[in-house]
């Protein structure tokens, strides 16, 4: 059985205020699991681990939704980082 490489975050941090933590993604899931959107919590304990295509839809969703996205440093991290 193949396993899924999930093992990955995503970061986000405003560009402006050097000094200040970044926040992690939450995915938001309907109870089927599609894709509804992100919450972005300072708790990286509970940020929500993914593979990195997840990812990289978070990261799509945060540029396409948040009208001050350019703003943001948003990335994609392995769990350890």
């Amino acid at each position: 059985m193949e396993t899924i490489d999930q093992r990955y975050l995503v970061q986000q941090k405003k560009r402006t205020e050097e000094g200040k933590p970044p926040v992690f993604a939450k995915v938001m899931r309907s109870k089927d699991g599609k894709f509804e959107g992100v919450s972005f919590i300072k708790n990286k304990e509970k940020a929500t681990v993914m593979t990195v295509a997840e990812a990289q839809e978070v990261i799509d969703w945060a540029a396409k939704k948040k009208g001050n996205a350019h703003e943001y440093d948003t990335r994609i991290i392995c769990v350890g980082q």
